[in-house]
């Protein structure tokens, strides 16, 4: 994947720290929620047709982040398999109380 990261574990504190804006992580979080939300839609009612907003809204609302608060490229576009399991990871950990939203020190 990468010569700068061996493993998943050594990845994610850097994708962490490219997440400290807490604007940026909002958008992070409120992307991927709404990802879920849309996909269960598509599910439930066979509009596959809406399948190709998923990654203009997941990645949408991150890049917004991204460009307008964190003032960084996005991990994803060097690193897009670490990116996309890091960006579940932190939501997951936001919406199970492990990490919040706030600047992170």
């Amino acid at each position: 994947m990468s010569d700068k990261f061996s493993s998943f574990s050594e990845f994610y504190p850097y994708y962490l720290a490219e997440h400290s804006h807490p604007v940026c992580r909002a958008l992070h979080y409120l992307g991927s929620t709404l990802v879920l939300i849309l996909l269960g839609y598509i599910l439930v009612s066979r509009h596959w047709s809406l399948a190709w907003l998923l990654p203009l809204i997941g990645y949408g609302f991150a890049w917004v982040g991204h460009f307008g608060f964190e003032k960084n490229r996005p991990a994803t576009f060097r690193y897009p398999l670490y990116s996309f399991m890091a960006d579940w990871l932190m939501w997951w950990q936001f919406i199970s109380g492990v990490i919040s939203g706030r600047r992170s020190a």
